[in-house]
């Protein structure tokens, strides 16, 4: 070991090692847990207690730990003494003592006298006890933080306990049964990397005899006629060839694919679900990627025998794979298609386009049962869109989907679902009734909608596409989750057409298309639900920051009524309305108001009253939404450049900070410093003082008459009025980014080197002033009646004042007394010790009534 490890070794022990005050509560909470008579302490406090002795363990592997702290092994004994413990409590020693057996010294300091009588056969096992969950759990838990050497290892098989877990594998309690489940997964992993002494093969001999055991254990339960054995034995593999990528799980998977295979075709077993999850954590192990013929071989069977349910989840898993043989490749895409096809087919007879698939994987008849029963078609459909979606989701597809036959598809089932189709056969007219008006399969739809419209190839069916989302966007049968998914799509389809119209000039078309979809927006922004009139602003939102420098996508928005109904609902009774509202007037003005050549013959009176609205509802609204959304829009006209074209922004920024700086709601109170924050940022970039917006300068500002300048601009604006009261914020999110932005303003001041020199200010008006504020800032939140009116001796509107001020303040201190987690001292182990200790008490000081 490096001497810089050992040291960093050392540092982290002494670090983590138990302080002389916890040492001295110690024996005290041991005691009072150990105490029958006390109430029970709470479980958060246990846990908590049991998280510290992890780090205490983890970073001192001796017995040093259990030698300083004799109480640990007394507390041990005095539980297992009585006669009925508590079962919380029981459950919290053997999870202790797992975790103090987890190094081979402690291990072997405790075997003698505790281990045995904790996790053998005269143990918790064989008592009344056992019947509690929380004592399984416990001693599971147990068991798995001490596996972590081969003395545990054995203590553990030789004494019966691996019979333990099996059964544990069946417990009542899911939590139990996972939590065994995943102690043999670890405990094989385990026997086979730190016992085996030579490559594997399919020979008992050459397995570890601890890993051998639980590998009997696995063949016996598969070839058992126990249904619930082989499903729990099917669970271990899962987890493992999950978790275990090593070369042995190959030696493993040829000991017992026959018997996997057989299962595809005993129906007895019903245990088909389950293969799915287990071959494709196979099939996503390196170690199999490379695998040729067997393996592949029986995920085509699976395929083939497992019901289009069934293989969904593998198939999808399946195309995911980039290493994979083709025909399977293309046998998992058909698997997942075909209920697509079938739409298809179900639409029309004879069929009037291609379909999407030319043979199918498994019988058709089986897609088409599942889609004509009620209780199955709708979560069929909305299982294979979910897995669409997924592949739609990633960036380079491993396989070419068909997707203008998907489009089609999608079309129909959306059809199907509004009524508007009238199929011709009867399996479409089955279909069609089963799915008229569910929302489930609407949504599914329109999400893969959207995902496709990012794909190339699917152009020819735009004008078609169209029409299906505007029967969504004008029926009144639409419900407002519907609408909000039918928006989403709408707006990625119709950025997909301004892309089109540039390169292929459909200019008709597309102004065609804007002014229905303008239109219907129109009626929806007067929709009685407020759902629907929030929606269609978002909508709007997104249309303007995506489209605003199309031309036709401009006009045709300017000459519809789509602006003033925007505005008129920044007076809506809902304030999710009026929020949405401010956010699209704010993304108007982009085009009616700061466009280079704005297509609108408005004037500055327009512009004035646009921002005089919003102020007012900064400074009034009841609710934070809107005025958070105000903020929020007022910051991205500053940080784009906009403010300046309505008035002095140093007017701007001083009206709007003194009203944020008094609003109940943190997150404008902090949207007021964000703004604060682009204002500087601007500023010193305009004063050529920074090359990039808000990077602290690499000197200090050279310029004494810059510097002044600067200084007199955040003075009257009363920038550092509002961030010196922000310091004491009762929010933290607030002072931090205050103390955040001052710190990148003082560097534009200040060279490191001069820091805290001198500044001559002594016994004089601004040193007792500065002295005041540091003693304020120092008390954070609990400052009250912060004044900025230079009562104190600090002026915060005299620029000679701040620079004395951001040179003197101890900057540093405060950021680091703001990012002090809120509970740093709760949350220490002495203070831990003493809460259990005051939870507990003693028997005398719990007499007395707590109220």
């Amino acid at each position: 070991m490096s001497v810089q490890l050992s040291w960093f070794v050392a540092r982290a022990r002494r670090r983590f090692a138990m302080s002389r005050e916890c040492s001295l509560l110690l024996p005290r909470v041991c005691a009072a847990l150990a105490d029958p008579r006390q109430p029970g302490s709470d479980d958060t406090c246990l846990e908590k207690l049991l998280d510290w002795f992890r780090h205490l363990a983890a970073f001192d592997p001796t017995e040093k730990l259990v030698q300083d702290n004799p109480c640990l092994t007394e507390f041990i004994t005095s539980v297992l003494a009585l006669p009925e413990p508590s079962p919380s409590i029981l459950s919290f020693t053997l999870r202790l003592a797992g975790i103090l057996a987890a190094s081979e010294n402690r291990f072997q300091h405790l075997q003698e006298k505790l281990l045995v009588r904790l996790f053998g056969r005269d143990g918790p096992l064989n008592s009344a006890m056992w019947e509690d969950a929380s004592v399984r759990s416990g001693w599971v838990e147990g068991v798995h933080s001490m596996m972590h050497h081969q003395p545990a290892l054995h203590f553990l098989c030789n004494g019966g306990g691996i019979d333990v877990i099996f059964t544990l594998q069946g417990d009542p309690s899911l939590f139990v049964a996972s939590a065994a489940n995943q102690l043999l997964v670890h405990m094989l992993t385990f026997s086979v990397e730190s016992e085996a002494t030579k490559p594997l093969s399919t020979k008992d001999c050459d397995w570890p005899a601890s890993a051998q055991m639980i590998i009997k254990h696995i063949e016996d339960s598969l070839q058992s006629s126990s249904a619930s054995h082989i499903k729990q034995s099917l669970k271990l593999l899962t987890s493992l060839f999950g978790s275990c990528h090593a070369t042995w799980t190959e030696v493993l998977w040829l000991g017992i694919v026959k018997q996997i295979e057989s299962f595809l075709t005993e129906e007895t077993v019903q245990a088909q679900h389950m293969l799915a999850n287990l071959l494709l954590n196979v099939a996503w192990s390196p170690v199999f990627c490379d695998t040729e013929g067997s393996f592949w071989a029986l995920v085509t069977s699976a395929l083939e025998r497992l019901t289009p349910v069934q293989a969904g989840p593998l198939a999808v898993g399946i195309l995911r794979l980039y290493k994979c043989p083709q025909d399977v490749r293309i046998q998992a895409l058909t698997v997942l298609l075909q209920p697509m096809d079938c739409i298809l087919r179900a639409a029309s007879q004879p069929l009037e386009y291609a379909g999407l698939l030319d043979e199918s994987v498994s019988d058709p008849i089986t897609v088409e049962s599942l889609l004509s029963s009620k209780s199955s078609c709708a979560s069929l459909l909305c299982q294979t869109l979910a897995h669409l979606e997924e592949l739609l989701s990633l960036i380079r597809l491993p396989v070419d989907l068909p997707y203008t036959s998907l489009l089609r598809s999608l079309m129909t089932i959306l059809q199907f679902c509004n009524g508007f189709l009238s199929p011709a056969s009867p399996l479409g007219s089955t279909i069609s009734r089963i799915l008229i008006n569910c929302f489930r399969v609407q949504r599914s739809a329109l999400d893969v909608l959207a995902a496709l419209s990012e794909r190339k190839g699917c152009d020819t069916l735009i004008g078609s596409l169209f029409d299906v989302l505007l029967a969504y966007l004008e029926s009144p049968n639409t419900s407002p989750t519907v609408l909000k998914k039918t928006f989403q799509a709408t707006s990625k389809w119709l950025v997909r057409l301004q892309e089109l119209s540039c390169s292929n000039s459909q200019w008709q078309q597309t102004e065609k298309i804007l002014e229905d979809v303008f239109l219907v927006l129109q009626k929806r922004l007067c929709s009685p639900c407020w759902e629907v009139r929030d929606s269609s602003l978002e909508f709007l939102t997104v249309l303007i920051k995506c489209l605003r420098d199309q031309d036709e996508f401009r006009q045709s928005l300017l000459s519809s009524e789509v602006p003033r109904l925007t505005e008129n609902l920044l007076e809506d009774p809902e304030s999710y309305v009026r929020a949405s509202a401010v956010t699209a007037v704010g993304h108007l003005a982009f085009i009616t108001f700061f466009a280079p050549e704005s297509p609108v013959i408005g004037n500055q009176c327009n512009k004035e009253n646009t921002v005089a609205k919003l102020q007012e509802i900064l400074s009034t609204d009841s609710e934070g939404f809107p005025r958070r959304a105000v903020i929020s829009i007022f910051t991205k006209w500053l940080r784009q450049g906009c403010i300046g074209q309505l008035e002095d922004t140093e007017q701007f920024v001083s009206r709007v900070i003194q009203t944020v700086e008094h609003d109940l709601d943190w997150e404008v109170r902090r949207g007021g410093l964000e703004l604060v924050e682009v204002f500087c940022s601007q500023t010193v970039c305009q004063l050529g003082l920074s090359e990039c917006p808000y990077a602290p300068v690499s000197s200090a500002v050279s310029s004494s008459i810059h510097q002044n300048e600067l200084l007199q601009i955040f003075c009257r604006a009363k920038v550092f009025s509002f961030l010196f009261r922000s310091l004491c914020d009762c929010d933290k999110p607030v002072g931090q980014r205050a103390c955040d932005i001052l710190l990148g303003l003082r560097d534009n001041f200040y060279p490191i080197s001069t820091l805290k020199d001198s500044q001559g200010t002594g016994d004089s008006p601004a040193g007792r002033g500065i002295a005041w504020l540091q003693r304020t800032l120092g008390q954070g939140s609990l400052a009250q009646n912060f004044p900025t009116d230079g009562d104190n001796g600090v002026d915060f509107q005299d620029p000679e004042s701040m620079m004395i001020v951001l040179g003197t303040i101890d900057l540093e201190e405060l950021h680091d007394e703001l990012n002090k987690s809120s509970d740093h001292v709760e949350k220490s182990p002495q203070s831990l010790l003493q809460d259990i200790l005051a939870t507990v008490g003693t028997t005398e000081e719990n007499e007395a009534d707590c109220y």
